[in-house]
């Protein structure tokens, strides 16, 4: 589904929109199925106490503009805020915390991004970077799949990674790419320091280029008779690596 304007686009299904509105993402129009539920009453409520309009629409709206999945639910929103890599990088010593980034080199399927940010924003990631071409953008689909975390993930765009890589290790940013083959695994590294861990695409994984970048490249070892996983659940398994490490340090 195209964005409706440059300034605006769509959004899909029960979490990302009912998120949209919490996150204080302005809002210009939240469509609903006149054959609703109950729980999209929540989402009405909300947005009415928020003074968004509401209009009503035949399912068949939804299912000619929208994926399945859309619950009957839509919205037209401002396009989701994007900072600059300096924008990004300032977060963490704002808040005075170890940086922990991720930069995803090439990430193409917008389900996957979607379970990235997700992942995200549960282990606290201070910002994702991720490039403006080869790889996907923020879609409602990316919106969608990441069952609306993607309100609450600072995101920078950018030409190319490895500027960004280039800025973080002249903030003394550990730079830690993950494939597989690596002897190393997550747990070698002390992980408390600040880092960043670059995510290589489902297909190819890091360019020679970018790993060539990496102060350390890890995997995860693997006991079964299938070599890999989804590229966002060894995202999840290195990220709450880095929160069991931090945690540990603090007790």
């Amino acid at each position: 589904m195209k964005d409706k304007s440059a300034k605006e686009e769509w959004l899909y299904g029960f979490n990302p929109v009912l998120e949209a509105i919490k996150s204080g993402r302005k809002i210009k129009t939240v469509y609903i199925s006149k054959q609703r539920h109950e729980q999209v009453d929540k989402i009405v409520e909300l947005a009415k106490s928020e003074g968004i309009s509401i209009e009503f629409a035949d399912k068949d709206f939804f299912d000619s503009k929208f994926h399945k999945g859309h619950q009957g639910v839509a919205a037209v929103a401002e396009k989701r805020q994007i900072l600059s890599t300096d924008e990004l990088l300032s977060i963490s010593e704002k808040r005075e915390e170890s940086a922990f980034f991720l930069i995803l080199d090439l990430i193409e399927d917008p389900r996957n991004l979607g379970a990235i940010l997700r992942v995200a924003d549960a282990a606290g990631v201070h910002g994702v970077v991720f490039q403006s071409h080869r790889s996907a953008g923020i879609t409602p689909i990316v919106s969608k799949a990441s069952a609306g975390a993607l309100e609450y993930v600072n995101l920078a765009e950018v030409v190319n990674i490895k500027h960004a890589i280039d800025k973080m290790k002249n903030l003394n940013i550990t730079i830690i790419g993950a494939e597989a083959g690596s002897e190393l695994t997550p747990w070698d590294i002390d992980l408390k320091s600040p880092l960043a861990f670059v995510i290589g695409s489902e297909g190819m994984g890091l360019r020679k280029t970018v790993k060539e970048m990496c102060d350390f490249v890890v995997s995860l070892p693997m006991k079964g008779k299938v070599n890999s996983l989804n590229v966002s659940v060894a995202t999840g398994i290195l990220s709450y690596e880095v929160i069991r490490q931090r945690l540990k340090r603090s007790e």
